[in-house]
């Protein structure tokens, strides 16, 4: 019955299944896609931070030769009456209505078939403002007069932000609280208390492939909607909401992504082109070119303020934290950040009494969203830079001051969520023995000095969400998996086909993976969080084995002898008389979860967690603050890892994508305005940024919940990179830098001022 499989198919370093394709240049990219009589979008944006609008003038736009077309968002609600969209909160226009809310929000539209044409129709128009004052600091937005929204309306999408309320003449899109123990009596019984304070900065995800969609009527009452998503089931939901039509009357596909990193999750361009082709009634394409998308989404940037109570032997007795993060003009995603994200910002250390503040503030920027941690490396950045400090000011060994706070098995973290399947501890002592720990270091000498450092961080899967997969095996033997997970160069692919393979004894080679469709392939909340592989991977094994299953019963049927090894063709063929028929085989999977009490704890918070750390070797040049990287060690539990080799590609890609974040990304604004939008001037990593030396590994450790003892792996080497680096800064010079990026600008004055400070020339 089988079609034997040389090999086990689950731990296979199987080349990517689509690598041919993307090489040989044939693979299907959603920006190479042309429609007949298709026009181009041009979109005119505000250049001021936050004003009513108070004319739009269209003109001389309107009057250029081969212009098709110019809208303003009055002419949107002739074909969508209510255009407001969000995940979290219907607050942003497809264009701007009544008022704009960032320099770079999107206000008209020119369409043209020659883009050309259309972009310098779009340079033509006027608009008029009354401005309004602004505001731009995430905790100055807290009680700021300046007001983003007058009113908020909750979307009501997800079922763990459910409890969000609508609300009047405010900035605070959530605030998430979480009470555990008495924290006011650790403090006052402690033999020490720390308090500091870290920032970070906005920055962008920069995926190489810019945001895209294509929208076309295929009848009156139906659209396809050709989109870059990682989230086309999304999409697919909200723009029927938009239109009050069905689900079915909305047909969303993808093809391969360029990247995506949270960037291409829910809707960014798809409400624009759907709105845009029902007024025109022609396919449009709306391409935003790359100075664009940093007008488009971001990453948040936050403060944090963090208080231990720590006793005279080095344990921690309790914690508070207090952080902020800057949502820009429109929520996106950043409520469920603020709550998922901010219940781990105690860190992963066994704390019995806890208090944590998190407020999602609107401000007058572009709007932030998931990148690559869902806020994870935001925190991780303060909580691990804390840690250090912490064990510096007590004269206890960082990685020893780790070892005797770390969380460990069973034991609850702050929601009250026993830590299950976390290899903290295993992560933390293969950093520790990568680097030689132990042994003494060459502190360098001059105007060169040495340090290193380490951090660890961890962060909880989105739960719930749901997942469905296809599995179609045809009557010659061969199978087809009907999945929505959206491969974006995470390797997805190829994982899904190898769990496919490993349950019906095939080579991973043999299962073809259709790429998202929402007519042809089910339900997938989105391919977000490094859930993926947990949630889908649940799905398409249970699919799988549904096709299993079916398979033994039809073997039954045919009153073939049990572990019958004939060939399934021949079992077709016996069946139907001739080589017909599929057997169709069907998963879902829902994990299970508790939303959190009045008081912020759960005892079911996650599905699973993340763990990454890192550890360096760093080199500090004094004269100039410039920093060189000797040696990088990435360690990450992932459960048991489907695919090695891309497990080792994503920890490294994790890794220098964190890095660039971490040494000189910075998106910089000058009230309001961006003023390095462009790849000109927006530094990202370069061969020559990159370690001399890096490390990647996982450890040894099994997801017993997960799909084959696997977890996610995308997002957990982003963890540890930016505080490693900060206490290997401290290690080698001795300053201690609190904001990001870790410029050598800002070591080198961090340097003068301590200089200054011990009386040194």
């Amino acid at each position: 019955m089988s079609a034997t499989a040389k090999t086990r198919q689950v731990g296979r370093s199987l080349p990517r299944l689509e690598a041919r394709e993307k090489v040989t240049g044939r693979a299907e990219y959603i920006h190479n896609l042309r429609l007949p009589g298709m026009l181009h979008a041009k979109i005119f944006r505000s250049d001021i931070p936050h004003g009513r609008i108070k004319t739009i003038d269209v003109s001389a736009a309107a009057a250029v030769e081969g212009v098709f077309a110019v809208y303003t968002g009055e002419d949107i609600k002739r074909v969508i009456p209510d255009p407001y969209f969000g995940p979290a909160f219907h607050d942003q226009p497809i264009l701007a209505l009544d008022k704009v809310r960032y320099a770079g929000e999107a206000v008209a539209v020119v369409l043209a078939s020659d883009p050309h044409v259309a972009q310098a129709a779009a340079d033509l128009i006027e608009a008029d403002y009354e401005e309004l004052p602004a505001v731009f600091d995430e905790v100055e937005a807290m009680d700021s007069k300046a007001i983003v929204h007058e009113e908020l309306k909750p979307a009501g999408t997800f079922p763990d932000l459910k409890h969000l309320k609508g609300l009047r003449d405010t900035n605070v899109a959530l605030d998430f609280h979480l009470r555990r123990g008495d924290t006011d009596k650790a403090f006052a019984e402690a033999d020490h208390v720390f308090e500091h304070e870290f920032k970070t900065q906005r920055v962008l995800h920069l995926p190489m492939e810019p945001l895209i969609s294509l929208a076309e009527c295929t009848s009156d009452r139906t659209v396809t909607i050709h989109t870059a998503s990682q989230s086309p089931s999304f999409v697919r939901i909200e723009i029927a909401r938009l239109l009050g039509w069905a689900d079915n009357q909305v047909r969303v596909r993808t093809a391969y992504l360029g990247g995506g990193y949270g960037a291409k999750l829910y809707i960014k361009l798809e409400a624009l082109a759907v709105a845009l082709t029902l007024l025109a009634r022609r396919p449009v394409r709306v391409a935003i070119g790359m100075d664009e998308v940093f007008l488009t989404i971001n990453k948040h940037p936050t403060t944090f303020k963090i208080r231990s109570a720590v006793t005279k032997e080095g344990k921690v007795t309790a914690r508070a934290c207090d952080v902020w993060w800057n949502g820009g003009a429109y929520a996106d995603i950043g409520p469920r950040v603020t709550q998922k994200s901010g219940f781990t910002a105690a860190g992963p250390y066994d704390i019995d009494n806890v208090t944590i503040d998190s407020y999602a503030a609107y401000t007058n920027l572009p709007p932030a969203g998931a990148l690559r941690g869902f806020g994870i490396p935001q925190l991780v950045w303060a909580y691990e830079s804390h840690t250090d400090l912490i064990a510096r000011e007590l004269g206890i060994d960082p990685v020893e001051f780790r070892r005797k706070n770390i969380l460990r098995e069973g034991r609850p973290q702050a929601t009250g969520t026993a830590m299950k399947d976390a290899a903290f501890d295993a992560v933390l002592e293969r950093i520790a023995e990568r680097l030689d720990w132990e042994k003494p270091f060459d502190r360098g000498a001059g105007t060169k000095l040495r340090g290193r450092g380490v951090g660890i961080g961890f962060k909880a899967c989105i739960a719930p969400t749901t997942s469905v997969a296809v599995v179609n095996m045809g009557a010659d033997g061969s199978c087809t998996l009907y999945c929505g997970t959206v491969d974006m160069g995470q390797g997805s692919d190829t994982a899904m086909a190898q769990m496919v393979a490993e349950v019906l004894d095939l080579e991973a080679e043999a299962v073809r993976v259709v790429r998202p469709d929402t007519d042809i392939t089910p339900y997938d909340m989105g391919t977000l969080g490094s859930r993926s592989l947990y949630h889908m991977g649940h799905a398409v094994r249970l699919a799988a084995e549904d096709v299993k299953a079916r398979l033994a019963a039809l073997a039954d049927e045919l009153g073939l002898p049990p572990g019958s090894n004939i060939p399934i063709p021949e079992m077709f063929v016996k069946r139907y008389g001739m080589r017909a028929g599929n057997i169709i085989g069907t998963g879902t999977f829902v994990p299970s979860y508790t939303s959190p009490d009045a008081d912020g704890l759960t005892p079911d918070a996650t599905p699973f967690w993340m763990v990454g750390g890192a550890g360096v070797e760093i080199e500090v040049d004094t004269e100039t603050g410039h920093i060189k990287i000797e040696r990088l060690v990435n360690v990450c539990d992932v459960g048991t890892p489907i695919n090695p080799a891309i497990v080792e590609t994503q920890i490294s890609g994790g890794a220098v994508m964190q890095l660039g974040f971490t040494m000189f990304e910075e998106m910089t604004f000058d009230e309001g305005q961006l003023t390095n939008g462009t790849l000109a001037d927006y530094r990202i990593p370069g061969f020559h940024d990159l370690p001399a030396t890096m490390t990647n590994e996982t450890v040894d450790a099994v997801q017993q919940s997960g799909p084959f003892g696997a977890k996610g792996v995308g997002e957990s080497a982003t963890f540890g990179v930016s505080p490693a680096i900060a206490n290997a800064i401290h290690d080698a010079v001795g300053v201690r830098l609190t904001s990001l990026p870790l410029t050598p600008e800002a070591v080198y004055t961090a340097l003068q001022k301590s200089n200054l400070e011990n009386g040194d020339s």
